[in-house]
């Protein structure tokens, strides 16, 4: 007794690989668009203060080599930039708002500390790491008064920054950086500094 084919078979023969071939050449599309979207992990690692603020290689030891933080077009890298450059000025335009009212020191002199950065003599701007440690148990803005100043204590330049949401019993660091005092051996120093 033979069996008759289901009349569909056959068309279901020749559909099975041709629906296969489109669904890999979709993946493929997917992932390669993917590589130079400002959502890949190249994005957040540009994110920290080594990568972004000194101007290091984009590679990492923990980083593969032809990653695609090595391929990244001019403009999305310009695109990020500008994000990150308008969110760095946002906290400093509230940083500067929260001293605006602030007599003396300000209440957080103790839980911040400054120290300067090497520099080489060909940069343009002069650095310094800020520290800031929450004391308490909640997470806080933080506004801090940079200001530095030559071997004879002029003030050269004074800089804001703002740490936003400082984690509880943490110790973050963030930098403040000043053109004014480029190519000087300044100190810096905490001229105020308020947790709010």
């Amino acid at each position: 007794m033979s069996v008759k084919a289901h009349p569909l078979s056959r068309k279901a023969r020749v559909l099975v690989p041709a629906v296969a071939a489109a669904l890999l050449a979709a993946t493929t599309a997917a992932c390669d668009s993917d590589t130079t979207s400002e959502g890949t992990s190249d994005s957040v690692r540009t994110l920290t203060p080594d990568h972004s603020e000194h101007g290091e290689s984009p590679s990492s030891p923990s980083e593969p080599t032809g990653s695609p933080s090595q391929e990244q077009s001019p403009r999305t890298q310009r695109s990020f930039a500008a994000s990150v450059s308008a969110e760095t000025e946002r906290v400093r335009q509230e940083a500067v708002k929260r001293l605006d009212g602030v007599e003396g020191r300000g209440n957080a002199v103790a839980d911040v500390s400054v120290s300067g950065l090497p520099v080489a003599a060909s940069e343009e701007v002069r650095s310094a790491r800020v520290r800031v440690t929450n004391p308490t148990d909640e997470p806080a803005f933080y506004a801090v008064k940079v200001e530095f100043v030559d071997a004879e204590d002029k003030v050269l330049d004074t800089v804001v920054v703002g740490v936003e949401d400082a984690p509880p019993d943490r110790t973050v660091d963030a930098q403040a950086n000043s053109r004014k005092a480029a190519g000087v051996k300044t100190f810096p120093r905490v001229a105020q500094a308020e947790r709010g």
